[in-house]
């Protein structure tokens, strides 16, 4: 069984890729999440949206793009 992994996203990024990593992990759509997440920033008073953002972007590990996946692996 292979196990989910969050990271920031190098093919979906527009600033930082955690978006686009947090669309990949649950499986929707990034533009999607990026439009939430803008509401939530708007709407919170910039500060604690963004400061979330930041120290998401800080603390998710960026994927790596040549790394094996898990069926390159076993064979």
């Amino acid at each position: 069984m292979e196990t989910k992994k969050l990271y920031r996203s190098t093919s979906d990024k527009k600033i930082a890729g955690v978006c686009g990593g947090l669309a990949e992990y649950f499986e929707v759509d990034a533009t999607i999440l990026r439009l939430i997440w803008a509401l939530v920033v708007v709407f919170s008073g910039f500060v604690p949206g963004g400061l979330v953002y930041l120290i998401a972007a800080l603390v998710m590990p960026e994927k790596a793009q040549n790394s094996p996946t898990s069926s390159e692996s076993k064979a």
